[in-house]
């Protein structure tokens, strides 16, 4: 396994992650000893290859299992190709529990910790930590620093992923309706996708991608300024005092009384 690991240039903890994940077949095995070959170097390239290109693991656990069923693949490569490339700029961090506890001071606890778990914000592997995105690390660690405790901020991470899944939905549901239905040919369902009709939705989707987040950025900035103006003009009616009753305390009086 060490010599598998240091031919792919991959971690043996993520050998090992590949084969609980059944990505990896097993080695043959003469007693002791497992032996790995050609095929599992070119399956970790493999693998490689399809993360680099945007699929999740377990996308690629499901075209595995279809390729070794004998299954045709090609058309759930063409179509997860084209509408699986990754929307997001994320890139993830890797972190020692140590260095985790220097970003989030005092506040790593054992509930926070399940929270971002449970969240999928943090993953473990082996030993350290890895967070799937180094701006919401940032994100997170910069409203801490303001005050904000850190599961104040894990709250506010659920409610905004609420509302972004529901945003997501928004899209994704334009896009099946008024797009998506007419790039297809529908006389045979089961016919699989060409390559013009795979390019089509692939250009389709890389053209629509950055009129999602302009939507989203624009709408999001306006209602800022909408809540941020709400906030101001409370706090200055707070501020503002209200007329007085006559004859309480600061209101008008009479003539000072004559001392005898």
């Amino acid at each position: 396994m060490e010599e598998l690991a240091a031919e792919a240039g991959v971690p043996v903890r993520t050998l090992r992650f590949y084969r609980e994940r059944k990505l990896l077949p097993p080695p043959r095995r003469e007693g002791r000893i497992a032996w790995y070959n050609e095929h599992h170097l070119a399956r970790l390239r493999t693998i490689a290859a399809l993360l680099d290109r945007g699929h999740t693991l377990g996308g690629i656990a499901d075209l595995l299992a279809a390729f070794e069923s004998g299954r045709d693949v090609r058309e759930l490569l063409g179509l997860e190709g084209a509408l699986s490339v990754p929307w997001s700029e994320e890139t993830p961090v890797r972190l020692s529990p140590e260095e985790l506890a220097d970003h989030f001071e005092g506040d790593v606890t054992t509930e926070n910790l399940q929270a971002t778990l449970d969240l999928g914000y943090v993953a473990l592997d082996g030993d350290e930590v890895v967070h799937v995105s180094r701006r919401l690390l940032e994100a997170s660690s910069a409203l801490v620093d303001e005050g904000v405790p850190l599961a104040s901020v894990l709250a506010a991470a659920r409610e905004v992923r609420v509302h972004a899944e529901a945003l997501a939905g928004v899209f994704t549901g334009l896009f099946r309706t008024h797009v998506l239905s007419g790039l297809l040919d529908h006389t045979d369902p089961s016919r699989p996708l060409s390559a013009a009709e795979v390019e089509r939705i692939t250009e389709t989707v890389e053209r629509l991608r950055p009129i999602a987040k302009v939507v989203v950025d624009a709408e999001l900035a306006m209602a800022m300024e909408r809540r941020i103006q709400a906030e101001v003009d409370d706090w200055r009616t707070a501020r503002t005092p209200g007329p007085r009753a006559p004859g309480g305390p600061g209101g008008p009086v009479g003539p000072d009384p004559v001392a005898p």
